[in-house]
């Protein structure tokens, strides 16, 4: 089966897919880099002004974040380009690279530790992800954006958009205002929501792009820029929640889970409009949804340890403060209960 599966894996990796492959890759290097540079820049202009996470735009003032920024740009224009040439179930699950960058890199620059079952969850991460790309289905050939956009005016594609729109507008007016500061999914999940209508538009506006390169104008057609505004709407709306989800929460954590959410529901999308699997055999299926389920896996365990990290970093940093400063008030104060000192500096710490 395994050999039966590489060749039916080979077959399927024409030059426009090798040529999706390789801008996937390389943009999940400049996204992962990206998330670091960003969130450098985020706590430098929470230092002197509002943080993102409060509702504060002082990042925007800041040159570290606008580096972040570019870099982040050009992997998403190399992402963009991606799927022009390859299908949505290649292209996406690649993005776990990004995910092992920026986790690795955050442990190194901004000290924010990675448990040995936080890499074991990257690892599963790639895995599952490695799973999904042998199994891709090929490329559905199309001639015209309008024959996307027929695709996209089918009802069962226009119903799950009225749905991820409908939950993008709850999330946002409702479940934000109250738990936005202490629940992940909550920007997260509307990130992930409008990434999956941003995919299937930017993957119709490469596809105009590509044949309008090739010598049939696809400019012509108000689909064209119908597509256009509605990426432009979309990782507008991405940009901002990311931002504030970046901010709030450690991005060992945010670049997993966001990766989770948003290639699940992209590739959802990608199903219904495109409809993928109705190419593919049920054990290619059922394969790419162990797929998911090792990510999934993966991005638990990746979740789960950073609140082990956070816990042991809170008793060592405990344990330091008491065998410090408890001598200290013993030989200055001549007595031994100076440990509540520490304590009450630490809870009024934690009052806002």
């Amino acid at each position: 089966m395994a050999t039966s599966s590489s060749s039916s894996w080979r077959e399927g990796m024409s030059a426009d897919n090798i040529k999706g492959l390789c801008l996937a890759l390389s943009s999940s290097f400049f996204i992962g880099a990206s998330f670091i540079v960003k969130k450098k820049g985020l706590k430098k202009a929470g230092a002197s002004g509002i943080r993102a996470g409060s509702g504060g735009y002082s990042y925007l003032y800041e040159p570290l974040w606008w580096v972040g920024m570019i870099t982040m740009i050009v992997g998403e224009i190399a992402n963009f380009a991606a799927y022009a040439f390859a299908p949505a179930i290649l292209v996406t699950p690649l993005g776990a690279l990004s995910i092992i960058i920026s986790a690795a890199l955050a442990h190194i620059i901004l000290r924010e530790r990675l448990h040995i079952f936080g890499v074991l969850g990257c690892a599963l991460c790639v895995v599952g992800s490695t799973t999904i790309v042998l199994h891709a289905p090929q490329e559905r050939e199309i001639e015209s954006v309008t024959e996307v956009w027929d695709l996209a005016m089918e009802p069962a594609f226009v119903f799950y958009a009225a749905l991820v729109i409908i939950a993008a507008f709850v999330l946002i007016f409702h479940f934000i205002p109250l738990y936005g500061q202490t629940h992940i999914l909550v920007y997260i999940g509307v990130c992930s929501l409008v990434g999956s209508l941003s995919v299937m538009s930017v993957k119709a506006l490469g596809i105009a792009i590509k044949l309008t390169l090739s010598g049939m104008n696809q400019l012509l057609y108000p689909q064209t820029w119908a597509f256009t505004l509605v990426v432009a709407v979309c990782v507008l709306t991405q940009m901002n929640y990311l931002n504030k989800a970046l901010d709030t929460f450690n991005t060992a954590v945010v670049s997993p889970i966001y990766y989770t959410m948003f290639t699940t529901l992209t590739i959802v999308a990608s199903v219904i409009m495109f409809k993928d699997w109705d190419r593919q055999s049920p054990t290619q299926v059922i394969t790419e949804i162990c797929g998911f389920v090792t990510i999934l896996s993966g991005t638990f365990l990746l979740h789960k340890t950073k609140d082990m990290v956070d816990g042991m970093l809170q008793q060592s940093s405990y344990s330091l403060q008491s065998s410090i400063r408890l001598p200290k008030h013993s030989e200055e104060d001549g007595f031994d209960d100076g440990e509540g000192i520490p304590l009450r500096r630490q809870e009024s710490l934690r009052s806002p």
